[in-house]
């Protein structure tokens, strides 16, 4: 009884070794960023106020961390073989917080999740974050609703809603990424001058 099961032993490992060639390990996605914000305009004012950032609410799938695509107005796909470092609202978040420090128009620019006291607090919601196909071209949308609030006044002093676009070279992922990428850099500058007009008419 002892030498059969001494023989059954070496057919059960190799039957386990061939069932581990069968199915491969599928390859991990590729993780994709925005990039580093560059030529941010440095402004000649520099407000004494310190500004607290807001991640962006976000419902679902936008605030995921897949990279969408809409080839027909009623449907959301993903590029399966890749997704963003972390949520897209937090990915704008970061964006506009380096455009905003790099710019060197406020005292302090700090994050949602930073104790630190602040004077003013930029909210916003992101509704669209997402590449659209429309008559076979590919673009990137980005849609955001911003509002700067007094944090002691709970006063809203400025709102703004962008829609922001602009074309992919193609539809593969390196394109659309390079498409997203250029998208937040126009929005985070956008939202930086209109941040700064915000504060001089208030």
């Amino acid at each position: 009884m002892r030498s059969c099961f001494r023989a059954v032993i070496p057919v059960i490992a190799s039957v386990a070794l061939a069932a581990c060639t069968v199915f491969p390990t599928p390859d991990a996605p590729r993780v994709m960023d925005l990039g580093s914000v560059e030529s941010v305009p440095r402004l000649e004012t520099r407000h004494s106020q310190t500004l607290r950032v807001d991640t962006p609410l976000a419902s679902e799938p936008v605030n995921g961390t897949r990279i969408l695509t809409k080839p027909t107005p009623h449907e959301f796909q993903m590029y399966g073989s890749a997704r963003w470092r972390d949520s897209a609202p937090v990915l704008i978040r970061d964006h506009l917080i380096d455009t905003l420090r790099r710019s060197q128009g406020f005292a302090n620019v700090v994050t949602d999740t930073s104790a630190a006291s602040t004077d003013l607090t930029l909210i916003s919601e992101l509704s669209a974050f997402q590449a659209e196909t429309i008559e076979g071209k590919t673009r990137v949308v980005i849609e955001l609703h911003a509002e700067m609030l007094n944090n002691r006044s709970r006063k809203s002093l400025c709102v703004r809603n962008s829609r922001l676009s602009q074309p992919a070279a193609s539809g593969t992922l390196d394109a659309v990424v390079e498409a997203f990428a250029n998208t937040a850099d126009q929005l985070g500058k956008e939202t930086l001058l209109w941040a700064h007009q915000c504060l001089a008419e208030n």
